[in-house]
């Protein structure tokens, strides 16, 4: 393996930018108008040049695809849609060619309905062992046919399906927090446990260098499964937080330690508090999380530092690093979000028919980028957020995949619209996503405004998104990261935030309509948007701005 992006002598997940890699929007290499591992091949020297130091792949297993590879068939198997096992290898190895470690996604609160454990469980019958491994329940009423209690889906709809016995009779009815398509996994089962650890090994085997885990917060349930009720505890939910998920990643973390090259977990910790989220950072579980927190907070100046001090505070008691995140394959993307006259996000309300206005949204979404890659800790680059991209919102219902949309009635549209494919270029039908000559159309619409702002127009361009990108990833590399994880705030009038991580390195961002001058001995390294002159020998910063500078 070559030299990484990333420097010696810290552990790399500590500090890493990683690039989140939506493999079916990536790019498609063999013209099907779906991305595939051909695609993320080709693509991968782009990678190496944006900075980016990891890159974490959403599920690429073989799947039904009844929520975009989230409900698993086969964890040691590549679906064919995207290429296939041989084929992950030699993307893992070219990567690592490349200085790039890669992080793939583990899904282990459920599996898809087609996985072989699941049709053994539907065919052993009632009582079977095959069935123990999910969340077969009787139901409740006179015949059983009422849910085994009131838990409700994420995706919208009761959180429980009745099966139908062979025989035709009604059966019992199994659990999926998610689709009726994804089964939950039982994790009191010792098979459960033993599979994933096998599965864990099976993928550290082959070079990866971490994962993140869908759900993480999730895996174990209640014992009895009790109801909700109608005043629930969001504290304290009988299928989340429950205190036997961390006896499952202290296994998890013996095992990843005991391969060599600082292999790491990230958890997809969605919880109400930072006490509860930073329990599955301890020394012993956890590496890191995603700090959605931050990702949901509006473009304002109180709420943020608010965030940030309560992220610092969360983790500074268990020794972990922060995570900074935008947006990511579930959200809005932050360029849409922060063009509204209300800039927080909320995943159960995502109001994507609130208007958005695009250049200012492109404006804070340069500052809020050099602001997450100035934070301590690590930061995650969503795919097309380097070029800028903003939600598409229009996708017509008939193009619509994410089940979310058909759960809710069409009242969630769901999450398609921050998947759409990759533009690479300004010509073609695909926007060059699909190989010169393909005719096949990408899975999903692009707007054919978004030729201009495809990777070959933004490359030449030196104030595009793309550029903006670039210099602040190698300036975060090359200056920031040796920093360690200093930080402190530093005054800088109301509207503003301003800290400094060491070595006379600051960020200043202006979130008010005033102009913030900076200190007369300030070298500027870099900003979101021109700076003006002030008073004679002082340059200030615009509204909606963030600098980097040095002093000293």
């Amino acid at each position: 393996m070559s030299e990484s992006n990333a420097p010696t002598g810290t552990a790399w997940w500590r500090h890493a930018a990683i690039y989140q890699v939506y493999v079916r929007s990536f790019a498609d290499g063999n013209g099907d108008g779906t991305g595939d591992l051909a695609g993320v091949r080709d693509r991968l020297p782009y990678l190496r040049e944006l900075g980016v130091d990891a890159l974490w792949f959403n599920p690429w297993y073989l799947s039904p695809m009844a929520d975009g590879g989230y409900d698993v068939a086969d964890y040691r198997d590549i679906d064919p849609m995207f290429g296939t096992l041989a084929e992950a290898e030699r993307l893992i190895d070219e990567a690592h060619g490349l200085g790039l470690r890669v992080i793939v996604d583990l899904v282990p609160n459920h599996c898809s309905d087609q996985h072989v454990w699941f049709r053994q469980a539907l065919a052993a019958g009632p009582g079977s062992p095959e069935r123990e491994r999910f969340w077969f329940a009787p139901g409740r009423g006179e015949s059983g046919e009422l849910p085994p209690n009131d838990w409700q889906s994420y995706f919208g709809g009761n959180a429980w399906s009745r099966i139908t016995e062979a025989d035709g009779t009604p059966g019992p009815w199994y659990l999926h927090l998610f689709a009726p398509e994804q089964p939950d996994l039982n994790w009191e089962h010792l098979d459960v446990r033993a599979e994933f650890e096998s599965i864990l090994r099976f993928w550290l085997d082959r070079g990866v260098d971490g994962f993140r885990i869908d759900v993480a917060h999730g895996l174990a349930k209640k014992p009895g499964l009790p109801d909700v009720g109608p005043d629930p505890d969001v504290t304290d939910l009988p299928y989340q937080d429950c205190d036997a998920v961390h006896d499952i990643y202290r296994s998890w973390r013996k095992i990843s330690d005991s391969y060599p090259g600082e292999r790491a977990f990230v958890g997809e910790v969605w919880l109400p508090t930072p006490t509860q989220f930073a329990r599955y950072l301890r020394p012993d579980e956890l590496h890191s999380a995603f700090n959605f927190e931050f990702l949901c907070c509006a473009w304002e100046v109180d709420a943020l530092r608010s965030v940030v001090d309560t992220t610092l505070a969360a983790h500074r008691p268990v020794g972990a690093p922060p995570t900074w995140v935008l947006s990511n394959h579930d959200t809005i993307r932050h360029v849409t979000r922060y063009g509204r006259a209300d800039t927080s996000f909320d995943m159960g309300d995502k109001r994507l028919g609130d208007p958005s206005d695009p250049v200012l949204g492109r404006r804070r979404a340069r500052a809020a980028a050099l602001l997450t890659m100035a934070l301590p800790g690590g930061v995650y680059v969503y795919q097309g957020d380097e070029l800028g991209l903003p939600e598409v919102q229009d996708i017509p219902d008939h193009l619509v995949q994410d089940p979310t949309f058909v759960r809710s009635g069409g009242l969630d549209r769901g999450r398609d619209g921050c998947r759409v494919p990759l533009p690479w270029s300004a010509e073609g039908g695909s926007l060059g996503f699909s190989p010169a000559g393909a005719d096949a159309r990408p899975w999903l619409p692009q707007p054919a405004d978004w030729a201009e702002v495809a990777v070959s127009v933004q490359h030449a361009d030196p104030d595009s998104a793309l550029a903006l990108y670039r210099a602040a990833l190698a300036l975060r590399r090359e200056r920031l990261v040796p920093l360690g994880e200093g930080f402190d705030w530093v005054a800088a009038g109301p509207g503003a935030l301003c800290f400094t991580r060491g070595g006379g390195f600051h960020c200043l961002v202006n979130f008010s309509d005033e102009p913030v001058g900076l200190p007369a001995d300030s070298v500027v390294l870099l900003s979101s948007s021109p700076l003006v002159g002030g008073v004679p020998g002082q340059r200030v910063v615009p509204g909606d701005t963030c600098v980097w500078f040095t002093t000293g």
